[in-house]
């Protein structure tokens, strides 16, 4: 198996609410750092499409309408990190979503000479989540971005399964803050000032 010794490098896991604007983030970080954006929406679609031995695991569990075991998706990130063969690093985008993912996650980063740089956490309230996310509701199509009671439980699940993930990096100091409210250019320039402190 082909290792990487990727210690230098910048890998970076980009974390928040739903809503609070890491997709748009992680678009502006990919350019300026040059690094891989990986989302684990993106790792499905590739392995499904392709019909790849796990994609059709995958498919066994989401045709019953059951969460893919973490073992499966732990596998298609290994894939997507085997096939870069460069020496860019790397932007994790939706992943790890609990405790149990991240030590999976630090498990495939020894295993293949990697580590995570840091983990970068957008912080923004409640009541502006379910503002931003009641106003793409307008024009996003999709059914749930319009319910609020819906909004706030996904909130409610982020805040009891997700945001543990922030706790376990910030033991191991690799783990910040950044305040997600202001323009995209404010926010972008708060993680930039991170990013840069930790080359």
């Amino acid at each position: 198996m082909a290792q990487k010794n990727n210690v230098a490098m910048i890998n970076l896991i980009l974390f928040g609410p739903p809503g609070s604007g890491k997709g748009t983030q992680a678009q502006l970080l990919e350019e300026k750092y040059n690094l891989h954006h990986i989302s684990t929406g993106d790792l499905f679609r590739y392995e499904l499409t392709n019909n790849t031995e796990l994609g059709q695991q995958a498919r066994v569990f989401m045709d019953k309408g059951q969460l893919v075991p973490d073992a499966i998706t732990i596998g298609m990130l290994k894939n997507k990190l085997l096939s870069l063969g460069d020496d860019k690093g790397f932007l994790l985008d939706g992943f790890p979503r609990n405790l149990i993912q991240a030590i999976s996650l630090d498990d495939l980063m020894k295993e293949m000479n990697m580590e995570i740089t840091a983990l970068v956490c957008l912080n923004v309230t409640e009541e502006e989540i379910v503002a931003r996310i009641l106003n793409r509701g307008k024009t996003s199509g999709r059914s749930d971005d319009n319910d609020e009671s819906i909004i706030r439980n996904r909130y409610q699940v982020y805040l009891d399964q997700t945001r543990p993930v922030f706790t376990y990096y910030e033991a191991k100091n690799r783990a910040a803050m950044i305040e997600g409210l202001g323009s995209i250019e404010e926010i972008f320039g708060r993680l930039c000032a991170y990013i840069d402190s930790l080359k």
